[in-house]
């Protein structure tokens, strides 16, 4: 299925070179490492036919290539035979970054411990670059919405599944490898050492995750192309958070901020949460969590304008006011940090606006999203009872007399 990938997402193949990234990932740690080691020829050659048009990749081909791989039992059993009890340098019981360090080299031709990012040389590494990008996102996604006004609504909901499942793992993979890196820095140096000192949160480990997490902001443009071919509404929290996010990553790249692992390890966990929760509604699946999600972001956020207002603060105060209480100089330049005061913040108050208008507003009015029961609920709870001693009978005047027996209709 993940060679099919190649095939399905055309968009991956620009640059080629970062959808496989995500494929290394995949097979690497999902299917086993072995598994995953001996598919990399395999792309390589997909790669090359991509460039020069030549014999499509068929099915009966990955059939092939996926029955000539070994048993994936005597795969988990040898690497279980490497497994140990987790300590700080491997927190997971296994050294995971040698194995993406080889998956890397098999598909990049240099292991990833040499990666080097260099403003200008690396790709979406400059500002024009990057702008370039969110004006095409922009474009395609307001463009696309009117010309679907004209057109059916697709269904996509296989690629759909497709496309959450993936990002589900892409994060749960970056995920461990931050968690790998970091707990050994803040176990032995503490959290100060980590987020202000370029030695803690600039390391060539870390530079290879942050760059992978940003070339992944682009692939989750794709969320937004999945609502307008299926023609839900775009709201600005959506389209702004898309875009303002892969700025985000950019400006913390290039100015080399040592906090930046802070919002990006939490929002990774939340991206794993978030899109099984997408992968499992296409599924059919009824969640009742949903709500605690949002909640999850605006916790996200307010731990995330905790961090990077103690960076700054500490940061501005000793380089212009050092006679103000301070830790010393925080890594970075000031343009990331006062872009990343910025967009977090916005955050924040988008999301709580948000919580506040959907759950809150809910509550109050009594209409829930679904048949929960609590509408009448809550609006019978406030509802009185006429007492029929007090009723009248508008113009009826007494006559005085009996009215005799009465006969209850049992229809009443």
């Amino acid at each position: 299925m993940v060679l099919l990938f190649l095939q399905l997402f055309p968009l991956f193949s620009y640059p080629l070179s970062y959808f496989h990234f995500f494929v290394v990932f995949f097979l690497s740690f999902l299917s086993f490492p072995s598994f995953g080691f001996s598919c990399f020829g395999g792309l390589l050659q997909i790669t090359a036919v991509k460039r020069t048009g030549c014999l499509p990749l068929s099915l009966s081909s990955i059939h092939l290539r996926l029955r000539e791989q070994p048993n994936p039992v005597t795969m988990a059993s040898e690497i279980l035979k490497h497994v140990s009890v987790p300590t700080v340098d491997r927190p997971f019981g296994v050294h995971l970054w040698p194995l993406f360090d080889q998956a890397y080299e098999k598909v990049m031709g240099y292991p990833a411990s040499e990666f080097n990012f260099t403003e200008g040389v690396t790709p979406l590494s400059t500002l024009k670059e990057t702008t370039m990008m969110l004006i095409t996102y922009y474009v395609v996604i307001f463009g696309g919405r009117e010309v679907m006004k004209k057109l059916p609504a697709f269904k996509l909901n296989t690629l759909f599944m497709i496309h959450n499942f993936v990002l589900t793992t892409v994060s749960a993979i970056l995920l461990v490898l931050f968690i790998e890196q970091l707990v050994p820095t803040l176990w032995r140096h503490g959290v100060f050492y980590t987020i202000c000192d370029q030695e803690g949160g600039w390391t060539r480990p870390l530079i290879v995750l942050y760059y992978l997490n940003y070339i992944n902001k682009y692939v989750e443009f794709i969320d937004t192309v999945f609502l307008v071919l299926k023609k839900k509404p775009l709201t600005f929290l959506h389209t702004y958070h898309h875009g303002a996010t892969a700025l985000l990553c950019y400006t913390q790249l290039i100015g080399v901020t040592a906090v930046q692992w802070v919002p990006i390890t939490i929002n990774l966990l939340v991206h794993v949460v978030m899109y099984w929760y997408y992968f499992q509604s296409a599924r059919g699946v009824r969640i009742w969590w949903k709500k605690y999600i949002t909640m999850l972001q605006i916790l996200q956020f307010v731990i995330d304008v905790g961090f990077i207002y103690f960076a700054s603060y500490t940061y501005f105060t000793s380089a212009y006011f050092p006679w103000l209480p301070n830790m010393g100089k925080c890594a970075g330049e000031e343009f990331a940090a006062l872009a990343g005061i910025g967009i977090i913040s916005s955050y924040l108050v988008l999301f709580i606006s948000f919580y506040i208008a959907t759950y809150n507003k809910t509550a109050k009015t009594g209409r829930p999203r679904r048949n929960t029961g609590q509408k009448s609920l809550i609006d019978m709870k406030n509802f009185e009872i006429p007492s029929p001693a007090g009723t009248q009978n508008g113009s009826a005047k007494s006559t005085g007399r009996s009215n005799g027996p009465v006969t209850r209709s049992r229809k009443a």
